[in-house]
């Protein structure tokens, strides 16, 4: 079984049965089987019918969001992911046909020659909890378009939302074997990969994950995109226009209780504004009401699992015990369990494990910095590397800054949001390949050269 705990009341909230083996075989072949009459519908047709099924989701929206905040705690008053989730898969529906387009290279008297792009065939996109429907459609959409066939295969917390998906692109007029949710567990989804079922596998989750599953695509020759884990900085140089600077760090840092691939987990204050930055921090997250995520008037609801929130826990606690100061006192809703204070530290260093870990979680450490080039090596010294938020009024000086430091991207003056526009990428130990953009696109076919004598 695959159960989904709800983070509110400790309580059962859904649970699924894994497929069989020989069930998930057969999911694979029917995927198989129907591909490449999918891939020969014109592309036209493919993007309509996901578009047509992203709209069928956003019409869900007023039953997913209560449901999302049943399954990993994000309250209701933020209304669900609809507008990343349509603005992720109207970009890849408006670039597929530039991003796929063939690459004429003669075309004479004599010789045709051209490169175009071709489906992998079947893409196992495994997605995680944390924005189920976002971080699903950054592969699910381009893939489909693409002419690929989909299974997804979503993380346990969040069960009902791979049935949503498959629901609406269904009833959109996608083919039932087109697109298929699945529900594995993690020996059948590593058997499936060994036995070369996949043209590609997609993989948003832990360091762990990403390991398992680059071992089973071992030998296979299977194309992996990995997103793993993260360690977010920010960096406010002496220029930066501060209130806005606080307000979007410790946003980034405390929104859906921390649980943001990209949030904010580390902050580094020219020293001439750290007290400033501090203080106002504190004063924002002293204003965040932690609660039942089902109350509109809840801002900050509970971690997904009572086991996230013991991480952090033994993280900030660690850190305080090594001589950092915590300057949120504790609320009236922790429970101990997953509703969790929001924190914030400072005396950190990078000797501390909330310093160097993924935390995962409603926690910031801040430092102050001298200049440019301490701020670069300490946000550098991570074993992580998936976006970086730099804090100035100079483009020039930001862009210099940036090209210095190991990430998948940089933003100058904002912080944990994803550009469809733009490849969404890590390096080191966040992972490696790179979904949206025309990128995504190239990520999900493969090149095919023809080179055609006419004479």
């Amino acid at each position: 079984m695959i159960t989904c705990i709800s983070p509110i009341d400790g309580t059962v909230f859904a649970e699924r049965p894994v497929l069989p083996a020989n069930e998930a075989k057969a999911a694979v072949k029917r995927a198989q089987s129907a591909q490449a009459a999918w891939a020969a519908r014109p592309l036209e047709d493919r993007i309509a019918l996901v578009m047509k099924g992203v709209a069928k989701v956003g019409a869900m929206n007023d039953e997913i969001v209560p449901e999302l905040a049943h399954q990993m705690g994000r309250p209701i008053r933020y209304g669900g992911e609809f507008g990343g989730f349509n603005e992720r898969a109207s970009h890849m529906a408006d670039i597929a046909a530039e991003a796929l387009a063939p690459i004429e290279v003669e075309d004479s008297a004599n010789f045709r020659r051209v490169i175009k792009r071709v489906p992998h065939g079947v893409v196992l996109v495994v997605a995680p909890w944390n924005y189920p429907y976002m971080t699903a459609i950054n592969t699910v959409a381009p893939a489909l378009i693409a002419g690929n066939a989909v299974l997804l295969k979503h993380a346990s917390q969040t069960v009902l939302v791979g049935e949503r998906l498959a629901d609406a692109f269904h009833a959109a007029g996608i083919p039932e074997d087109v697109f298929q949710n699945v529900f594995l567990d993690h020996q059948t989804t590593s058997d499936l990969i060994a036995a070369k079922s996949f043209g590609f596998v997609n993989f948003t989750g832990s360091v762990g994950g990403g390991k398992a599953m680059e071992q089973a695509a071992a030998g296979t020759f299977t194309g992996v995109g990995l997103e793993l884990g993260g360690k977010d900085p920010g960096y406010v140089r002496e220029d930066a226009d501060l209130n806005a600077a606080v307000e979007t760090l410790i946003d980034g840092a405390m929104f859906n209780s921390g649980q943001c691939c990209c949030g904010i987990e580390r902050i580094y204050v020219h020293e001439s504004l750290f007290d400033a930055f501090v203080a106002k921090a504190v004063g924002i997250v002293n204003g965040y009401k932690l609660g039942n995520p089902l109350d509109p008037e809840t801002t900050l609801g509970p971690m997904a699992h009572v086991r996230f929130a013991d991480e952090v826990r033994t993280q900030t606690a660690e850190a305080i015990a090594d001589g950092a100061t915590a300057h949120i006192e504790t609320f009236p809703d922790d429970d101990g369990g997953a509703y969790l204070t929001p924190q914030i530290l400072t005396n950190v260093t990078h000797e501390m494990r909330v310093m160097r870990d993924e935390s995962f979680g409603p926690v910031v450490g801040i430092m102050p910095v001298k200049d440019d080039v301490e701020a670069i090596a300490l946000m550098n010294d991570s074993d992580f590397g998936l976006t970086a938020s730099v804090w100035t009024q100079d483009v020039e000086v930001a862009e210099t800054i940036a090209d210095q430091i190991e990430t998948g991207t940089v933003f100058m003056n904002r912080a944990d949001y994803l550009d469809p526009g733009l490849c969404w990428t890590g390096c080191k130990d966040t992972g490696r390949g790179g979904g949206l953009s025309i990128i995504g696109y190239h990520n999900l076919t493969r090149p095919k050269s023809y080179h055609l004598k006419k004479a």
